[in-house]
């Protein structure tokens, strides 16, 4: 059976939760919480991923798949290939590249809090992290409203996954001011039973 090693309050475990979700193939894997940070990766993570991150996908047939495109365009072609579809993978894989590029900046400013010490934090560092994801969630709201709008693909999922994640842990940020369109996309989208099924608590 397939393993996902991962922390559900990650939103790149998070994203790949979903699609197993969006593709019917939850059952089809045993989910796997890990405990695990950068300074003290897990001893089970860096047995599975050379570079010690979640998720991490543990096939019983083939290498273990890591980084979280790798795994979200894994399985969707053992699905049926649905959520990177050829008519427009471009424009898919830059607004999935997008959500991870915005997941990745909130990630590093949660990690500036937590793994350096109070006294070397770099606060002008976090709200540079802070500007890259605005500039992203300004390039969203003028540019990409009407991908979002469309069938769900891998990109949307992403987009999901970063919104939700901006509001587990950086809620005093405030991303919806200005920006009344890319809120109301999200309020319905996350309602889907997949990005009910893993909100992180």
């Amino acid at each position: 059976m397939y393993q996902l090693l991962g922390n559900p309050a990650s939103p790149f475990v998070r994203k790949v939760r979903v699609v197993l979700e969006e593709t019917g193939l939850a059952g089809d894997v045993e989910q796997i919480l890990v405990a695990t940070t950068p300074t003290a990766p897990a001893a089970e993570v860096t047995a599975a991923h050379a570079l010690g991150k979640i998720p991490a996908l543990i096939r019983p047939d083939g290498c273990t798949l890591y980084d979280s495109r790798v795994i979200t365009r894994y399985l969707d072609a053992r699905a049926g290939g649905r959520l990177y579809p050829a008519s427009h993978i471009w424009e898919t894989l830059t607004l999935e590249a997008t959500g991870d590029g915005i997941m990745e900046a909130a990630v590093l400013m949660v990690y500036e809090g937590r793994c350096r010490p109070e006294d070397k934090q770099d606060h002008g560092w976090v709200d540079a992290q802070w500007g890259k994801i605005e500039n992203a969630l300004d390039a969203l709201t003028a540019r990409w409203m009407s991908h979002l709008a469309g069938p769900v693909d891998a990109g949307v999922i992403a987009i999901g996954c970063a919104l939700g994640y901006l509001d587990f842990r950086h809620p005093d940020r405030e991303w919806r001011m200005d920006r009344d369109g890319l809120d109301d996309w999200f309020a319905a989208f996350a309602e889907r039973d997949a990005m009910k099924a893993t909100r992180p608590v």
